[in-house]
C-alpha cells in the first residue's frame, strides 16, 4: 500500500530546523500544538487572502483533530510557500512537488517575533518538552486522586476535551450505575490517545495474515501463513522501534496501551494474545488486529479456552474498521461465525466485506459465488440493505489473468484500489470515529443507568427479595420495555437481553443506586451544548 511519505521526511535538515524555530515560536501554549488562535496570529505573516489560508487549515489539519503538530505545521508552511508562489493549493500538489529544495515561505515580521523570543527569560526543560507535558497533564485527568475539574485553559484539541467531559459528566454515572460491568470497561488516557484500529475476521486459509503482509509489503513479527489454521491466537501488529513481539499479559498491564479491558477474559485468553511491533510507515497511522481462524462444529467451539465471541466483540467497539473475509471455496458460514458477526452487532457502519482469493476462480463461477455469498450474508446480518463487497486477489502474486480474463483482471485492480482508498482514509475520519463512538456510549450509558435504577424501584423494602429479583431477571424484556416507554427511549439503544441477565445474575439488584437525575441531566446536557461547542471551537479556524 503506497504511503505519503511525510512532510518531516521530505525536507532538508535546514529546513526542518527552520520550521522547528518557527513551530515553538508560533506555539503560544508551549504544549506542542499549534491551535486555530495559533494559526491566525502566526499565519498572517504570510499576508495571503482568508480561502486560501482556510485551505491551508483543510489540508494541513485532514484529520480533524483541531490543531496542527510539528508535521502538519510542515505541511501548512509548504503550502503557504506553494500559495505565495501564486498556485492552487491542493493535496495533489503535495505529492508531485520537489518538497525537499521547496524554499520556506515569506512571513514579515517574524524575524522581529523571533528575536523577541531569543531575549525572553529561558524555559525549563518541562516547559520546552510540550508533548510531554501535555501527556503528563492528561494521564493526571485519569488518575483515582484527581477530582479537582480540568481547567478549560488545558484543553488543546477536540480529544482533550473528550477526555474532560468523560472525567467530569460520563464517568461518574458509568461508575455509579456499573456500566462497566455491564457493557465497556472504564475508559483510560490510552484508549483516547490509540492509533485507528482495523481488525481482520474470516475462516482459516481466507488470507488474513496475507492481506496484512499485502499492505505491509513485508511479514511481520510471529507472523506465519499456511492453508492449515495457522493464526492460533489474536496479534496485534502495531508501529514500534524495531521488530519484536510482546505475550498478551505483558501488553494488557502498559498503561499506555488500550488493551488493559482484556484482562477481564482471563489469563487463558492473555496466552492467546500478542503484541508484534515494527518500524513501518503505516503502522504509524494504522494498528492491525490479525484474529484466529473462525471454525465450525461444536467440538472446535467447545474446545477454546476463553470466550472468542466476547473478544472480538470489545475489538469491534475498539476498531474503525471490521474487515470480514471470504474464500470462494468456503463460502458457509458457520455457528461460530454466526455468533462471532452477531456479537458486532451496533457496528454495521465500521464491516467491510472481502471476497479474497477471487482469482482462483473463472469469471462464470465468479458471478455464482458472489451471488451465493450476498445470500449468505443476507440471512446472516439481518438487514434489507446490501452490505458492500469487495473482489479481489490480496496478495503479493500477480493476478491470474487466465482465470478472470483482461475485464475480470480490470475488475479485480478497481475493486481492490477501492478498499485501499477506504484503508487510507482512516486516519483522517479518526478524529471523528472517537466522537461517534463517545456519544454512542455515552447514550448507552444513560439508558444502562434508567434500566438499573428501574430495576431498584421494583424491588420491595423489606421482604421477599429473593423472589422478587428473580422475577425481574426472569422478565427482563418486559421491564426494557417499561423503561423504554416511560422515558420515551428507542428500542434500538437498548443492550442485549440474554448477556445483561447474563450479569445482573450475579449481583444483588438492591444493591443498586436510586436514579439521580443531575447526572442525567449532566450527560444530557453533555451531549446537547458540550460536545458541539466543542466541534464549534476546534473547527477551521478561518470558517
Amino acid at each position: 500500500m503506497e504511503i505519503l511519505s511525510s512532510s518531516i521526511s521530505s525536507c532538508s535538515k535546514e529546513h526542518q530546523k527552520i520550521y522547528q524555530e518557527w513551530f515553538s515560536c508560533a506555539d503560544s501554549d508551549n504544549d506542542g500544538r499549534i491551535t486555530g488562535n495559533d494559526a491566525i496570529k502566526f499565519f498572517a505573516m504570510s499576508n495571503l487572502p482568508r480561502p486560501d489560508l482556510k485551505q491551508v487549515w483543510a489540508i494541513a489539519d485532514s484529520k480533524r483533530q483541531g490543531f496542527l503538530g510539528l508535521k502538519e505545521f510542515i505541511t501548512a508552511m509548504q503550502l503557504v510557500a506553494f500559495a505565495q508562489a501564486g498556485n492552487e493549493l491542493s493535496l495533489d500538489i503535495l505529492k508531485s512537488a520537489d518538497l525537499e529544495n521547496l524554499e520556506p515561505p515569506l512571513m514579515e515580521g517574524l524575524d522581529v517575533l523571533l528575536n523577541r523570543n531569543k531575549s525572553s527569560s529561558k524555559r525549563s526543560d518541562a516547559d520546552l518538552n510540550g508533548t510531554h507535558q501535555h501527556q503528563t497533564l492528561s494521564s493526571q485527568w485519569f488518575s483515582s486522586k484527581s477530582v479537582k475539574k480540568v481547567p478549560l485553559s488545558s484543553v488543546t484539541s477536540i480529544i482533550d476535551g473528550l477526555k474532560r467531559l468523560y472525567i467530569e459528566k460520563l464517568k461518574p454515572l458509568e461508575v455509579t450505575y456499573r456500566f462497566n460491568d455491564f457493557a465497556s470497561p472504564l475508559l483510560t488516557n490510552s484508549d483516547f490517545d490509540a492509533k485507528p484500529m482495523v481488525m481482520l475476521l474470516g475462516q482459516y486459509s481466507t488470507g488474513k495474515t496475507t492481506f496484512i503482509k499485502h499492505l505491509l509489503k513485508s511479514g511481520y513479527p510471529g507472523a506465519h501463513i499456511g492453508p492449515e489454521p495457522t493464526t492460533d491466537r489474536f496479534v496485534v501488529v502495531m508501529s514500534g522501534p524495531d521488530e519484536r513481539s510482546i505475550p498478551g499479559n505483558t501488553i494488557a498491564v502498559q498503561a499506555d496501551m488500550p488493551f488493559s479491558g482484556l484482562t477481564t477474559f482471563g489469563s487463558a485468553f492473555l496466552s492467546k494474545f500478542q503484541c508484534s511491533q515494527m518500524p513501518h510507515p503505516l503502522l504509524e497511522h494504522i494498528t492491525f488486529v490479525d484474529t484466529p481462524g473462525v471454525l465450525s462444529g461444536e467440538k472446535q467451539r467447545t474446545q477454546r479456552s476463553y470466550d472468542f465471541t466476547g473478544v472480538t466483540s470489545w475489538f469491534a467497539a475498539k476498531c474503525d474498521l471490521i474487515l470480514l473475509l471470504f474464500d470462494p471455496h468456503k463460502l458457509d458460514v458457520s455457528d461460530e461465525f454466526k455468533r462471532v458477526i452477531g456479537s458486532l452487532r451496533g457496528h454495521d457502519d465500521k464491516i467491510r466485506v472481502v471476497l479474497n482469493k477471487a482469482d482462483q476462480i473463472d469469471t462464470q463461477q465468479l458471478m455464482r459465488v458472489y451471488g451465493a455469498l450476498m445470500w449468505s450474508l443476507g440471512k446472516v446480518l439481518n438487514t434489507p440493505e446490501v452490505m458492500r463487497v469487495y473482489i479481489g486477489s490480496f496478495n503479493d502474486k500477480p493476478v491470474n489473468e487466465t482465470a478472470v480474463g483482461p475485464i475480470g483482471k480490470e475488475l479485480f485492480e478497481r475493486e481492490q484500489d477501492d478498499l485501499l482508498s477506504d484503508l487510507k482514509d482512516i486516519p483522517k475520519k479518526a478524529c471523528d470515529r472517537r466522537i461517534n463512538e463517545f456519544v454512542k456510549r455515552a447514550r448507552a450509558a444513560k439508558i444502562h443507568a434508567y434500566i438499573i435504577s428501574h430495576l431498584k424501584k421494583e424491588m420491595p423494602a423489606m421482604m421477599g427479595k429473593a423472589k422478587a429479583q428473580q422475577r425481574l431477571i426472569d422478565n427482563l424484556d418486559d421491564e426494557f420495555a417499561k423503561v423504554q416507554r416511560e422515558f420515551h427511549l428507542p428500542a434500538g439503544d437498548f443492550p442485549d437481553v440474554e448477556h445483561f441477565k447474563e450479569v445482573l445474575s450475579g449481583y444483588s439488584i438492591d444493591k443498586f443506586e436510586k436514579l439521580k437525575p443531575k447526572m442525567i441531566q449532566a450527560v444530557d446536557d453533555m451531549l446537547g451544548y458540550d460536545i458541539p461547542d466543542l466541534l464549534k471551537n476546534f473547527r477551521n479556524p478561518y470558517e
